[in-house]
């Protein structure tokens, strides 16, 4: 699953040190999980995460100020080439679970759904009904990418975090919210629950069907709006950042997915046996 650097390789270790993963405040939630379960595992591990648009994240990555980052943008070809020219080593991104850019509206709302067609009009006019969780934030990027047009081009309010938009319905729900999955995804989080209790969730229209971002949906990526995240490192030898990406990719850290209420990337066969 790692492939060898040709970089020098220094004595680290995977199971003792520090670090710190970069990520965007609409995955915060499901890398923390992930971090607090290598902790638990390797005690000697001190694993930190710091919200950071995507972007600069990959920036960071690029300059050796960050060792892990975890990310869903596509990169383009210019960024893949640079990567690559930096890192010495193919661009391979490690895959390790399934999000979706959720459309939300005040629970309240006399709102049942929405159409591919409708958020390409909506995000055009001036009557700015979304709103977002930042300026070139991975959501905002996400949607522009997908509707075929710039960021720029776009009117929208914004708000600072996903929560934040969530909040803001409550005193606008006339708005329709941009949040991610991770967000409000979390079964057994009591602040989650409330939050997702909150709003209303409204199914994507696509080919007369009202596809909703969950299960089989997001595994085989009916639901318009689904998007992968996945780790780039930059890290010579086989330290905790590739301990990191190992363990997110294998059956526990698959877990750790399934129990942030995300689709996990990799699926292993479950085995019942009966005696």
């Amino acid at each position: 699953m790692i492939s060898c650097s040709k970089k020098e390789e220094k004595m680290i270790d995977f199971n003792k040190g520090k670090i710190t993963i970069l990520t965007d405040d609409s995955f915060k939630s499901l890398v923390e999980a992930l971090a607090d379960a290598y902790m638990i595992r390797y005690p000697q591990t001190e694993v930190s995460v710091e919200v950071m648009k995507e972007d600069l994240a990959l920036s960071r990555l690029m300059k050796n100020e960050a060792k892990l980052i975890a990310i869903s943008k596509p990169l383009t070809e210019k960024e893949k080439s640079e990567y690559e020219q930096i890192m010495e080593t193919k661009f391979q991104p490690d895959y390790f679970a399934a999000d979706a850019v959720l459309f939300i509206t005040h629970k309240n709302s006399a709102r049942e759904s929405i159409s591919v067609e409708e958020i390409k009009a909506e995000l055009l006019s001036d009557k700015k009904n979304f709103v977002f969780d930042g300026n070139n934030s991975s959501n905002l990027n996400f949607i522009s990418d997908k509707i075929g047009h710039k960021p720029s081009e776009l009117k929208y309010y914004v708000m600072n975090g996903n929560e934040n938009v969530i909040q803001t319905l409550e005193k606008h729900p006339d708005k329709i919210g941009v949040i991610s999955l991770n967000t409000i995804s979390r079964q057994y989080n009591k602040q989650m629950q409330e939050l997702r209790n909150s709003v209303k969730i409204l199914p994507v229209q696509s080919e007369g069907q009202r596809i909703f971002p969950e299960g089989k949906n997001l595994t085989e990526m009916k639901y318009p709006f689904t998007r992968l995240i996945y780790f780039l490192y930059n890290e010579g030898g086989f330290g905790i950042a590739k301990g990191i990406v190992r363990f997110s990719c294998t059956q526990k850290g698959q877990l750790v997915v399934e129990k942030e209420g995300l689709q996990p990337y990799n699926l292993y066969k479950r085995e019942v046996r009966m005696n």
